[in-house]
């Protein structure tokens, strides 16, 4: 590490609190801070029985005969218990009466809707896992799933990990390579498919990009495609001895063979490989037992989840949180969960608005990205539809600025909503800060406080804590239950990663500050933390501040290489419509940087752009910029990018 963790500055661009309505706590499930720290005590002092309550309603087949065992850096969790964990998303439902309530509504991007209870959801996984196991595929075999937003994508995760298949997902905007690279990795034995998905009124090819990929993948046996657009829309080849149709092979499966398997609670549930990495593809491994019930039980606190909810997680299935939070959280829960296939601004940018009301969504979660640019179109397009079914707002992915997170609260959540802001990782497994809705007065710009079984701490590069209101790293102490079990096949790299930094703790990679509050305030990643004029500050701090400007929509801050400064500021600004890209507007956003945050922050360049370059989940491609702004070409992995014209035209600007 290159840089001193206490030398990063934190400002605070809000300091307004806001309460929960008193109707909201009335029904909550925590309703007070004093309820919640007796939980939160309970969970870390008397850990065997808070777990075994707050698991009760999971189905184990045997119960664990030790909670945790934790040998550095490895933890395992709920040692000597067997399970299913699509057992506990679906059979458990079917003697209730969640077994005819929907569990997914599906709205195309052409504006088809699907509804699917939970007895069907069950039912075509069962199909499904039985036609995998008339495959050949065993437990502990991987299937790998390369599929858009369609139900069946759930569907095939719940199938594989019937038959106890670590399934790995794809996100279905990967080009071949990536995905050739994350197959062989794992060396599945089956991928999971469709012909093609919508995209902002076009058609992805997916299963030629499938194609592609497996003539380098010895390991793959068969590719079973699911017709989503059909052959009129999208003509695919079908390779005679390895592809099969989906439908065909579902209906020539035998049911009987669709049994659940029963598995150990340490068995691998699933790997998934995180994003941006130019080098070998990095898989984070999680297990059954101790990754269902992370995603578990923070669903059921976090949303303060109730079987009424319409419950909307807008992030895709190929990202962690489409995992925890769409899949296997809210279906262990027996949520009725809205999945939607396309883009958010497509045919327009009321299209998320115009979901809420045709659905009644209550539960709302999705990304600060997302939420910029919504702030960007203006109000015009939410006051177009009835947003008034919301009763909670979520935000994921990376730290929300204040001003974004009021203007959430205020024109989507119409003042009544709590907005849960969330802090956790691909490798976390599951939530480990927030606040919970019901029970926390909220602050703008902080992620809040820790989730039950979570000891978090701000230390410097020596490990000693700093005290409040100073910076430094963000480590965790104890293990929960969804932490990473390992890197698939490089477990050196898993010691190396998490746990060289800070002996005896896992580092998250994070800078963060606790205020004198005991409220979490996450930075951004230590590697952009830049040295300007000698103060170290993270790009968030600098971003925010610039979205604070009334004109400014978007901003991304990077580091470009400066022969006398070492790293000069260069920030990329979106504006809002009717303003105008000039010198007085760069002056302007340079003196307000400096009064937000202290002069020696003046950015060095300010480079006005229609848009930011963004993968297809949202967020900014903050690497690509780096390359613009250092003048060289971009050699990493750029086949999430949304809009590869957004780089082309900020190149010709140089």
């Amino acid at each position: 590490m290159s840089i001193d963790p206490q030398d990063i500055e934190t400002h605070s661009h809000e300091s307004r609190w806001f309460e929960p309505s008193p109707e909201f706590v009335a029904k909550a499930r925590v309703r007070s801070a004093e309820e919640y720290e007796k939980l939160y005590r309970e969970s870390l002092d008397s850990p065997e029985t808070f777990w075994k309550r707050e698991t009760g309603d999971l189905v184990f087949r045997s119960p664990w005969k030790e909670l945790v065992e934790w040998k550095l850096p490895h933890a395992r969790w709920f040692e000597g218990a067997t399970l299913n964990a699509s057992e506990s998303c679906l059979d458990r439902h079917l003697s209730t009466d969640r077994k005819d309530a929907p569990a997914l509504i599906w709205e195309s991007e052409p504006g088809e809707t699907r509804r699917m209870t939970y007895g069907e959801l069950h039912q075509k996984v069962v199909e499904l896992a039985a036609a995998l196991r008339g495959l050949g595929v065993k437990k502990g075999d991987r299937v790998a799933i390369y599929m858009g937003m369609v139900p069946e994508v759930v569907v095939a995760m719940l199938a594989a990990a019937r038959i106890g298949a670590p399934h790995t997902v794809v996100f279905g905007g990967f080009a071949a390579e990536s995905l050739r690279d994350r197959i062989n990795d794992c060396a599945a034995k089956v991928v999971l498919t469709q012909d093609g998905a919508y995209r902002r009124g076009g058609v992805v090819p997916l299963k030629a990009t499938v194609d592609r990929a497996v003539e380098a993948t010895p390991s793959v046996e068969k590719v079973v495609v699911f017709r989503r657009l059909g052959q009129s829309v999208l003509p695919i080849e079908m390779k005679e001895g390895r592809d099969l149709d989906w439908d065909a092979l579902v209906k020539q499966a035998d049911p009987e063979a669709g049994a659940p398997e029963s598995v150990d609670a340490e068995h691998p549930l699933f790997i998934l490989y995180t994003s941006g990495s130019t080098g070998k593809p990095k898989g984070v491994l999680h297990t059954t037992a101790g990754y269902l019930v992370g995603a578990h039980v923070s669903t059921k606190y976090v949303f303060d989840l109730r079987d009424s909810d319409v419950y909307w997680c807008t992030a895709d299935v190929g990202w962690v949180t489409g995992h925890s939070y769409l899949v296997y959280g809210p279906l262990s829960n027996g949520a009725t969960c809205l999945m939607y296939e396309g883009a958010p601004n497509h045919p327009d940018w009321g299209r998320f608005w115009q979901i809420i009301e045709k659905h009644k969504v209550t539960i709302l979660y999705t990304a600060p990205t997302a939420i910029r640019a919504f702030i960007r179109q203006g109000t015009d397009w939410p006051k177009k539809s009835d947003l008034s079914s919301l009763r909670l707002l979520g935000s994921v992915g990376e730290p929300i600025n204040p001003e974004a997170w009021v203007w959430y609260h205020t024109n989507i959540g119409q003042g009544r909503c709590p907005v849960v802001d969330t802090w956790w990782q691909t490798e976390t497994g599951s939530i480990l800060l927030t606040t919970l809705p019901g029970a926390h007065k909220m602050r703008p710009g902080s992620t809040g406080l820790p989730f039950f079984g979570v000891v978090p701490e701000i230390v410097n590069k020596a490990g000693e804590p700093v005290g409040r209101e100073k910076g430094g790293l963000l480590i965790l102490r104890r293990p929960w239950p969804s932490i990473l079990r390992t890197v698939w096949g490089d477990d050196e790299r898993f010691r190396k990663q998490y746990f060289s930094e800070i002996q005896g703790a896992y580092f998250t990679g994070d800078g963060a500050r606790q205020d004198k509050d005991g409220y979490f305030h996450v930075v951004g990643r230590i590697d952009d933390v830049l040295n300007v004029s000698g103060h170290r500050i993270g790009t968030a701090e600098i971003e925010s501040a610039l979205v604070s400007h009334p004109s400014v929509a978007e901003a991304a801050a990077v580091g470009r290489p400066d022969e006398l400064k070492g790293q000069a500021l260069v920030v990329f600004v979106t504006l809002k419509p009717n303003n105008e890209p000039n010198e007085a507007m760069k002056k302007a956003l340079t003196e307000h940087v400096a009064q937000e945050i202290g002069k020696f922050a003046r950015p060095d360049a300010v480079r006005f752009a229609e848009s930011l370059p963004k993968t297809r989940s949202g967020k900014i491609m903050r690497r690509l910029l780096k390359d613009v702004a250092a003048g060289r070409e971009s050699t990493g992995d750029t086949s999430t990018l949304e809009d590869y014209s957004v780089i082309a035209r900020l190149r010709e600007e140089d």
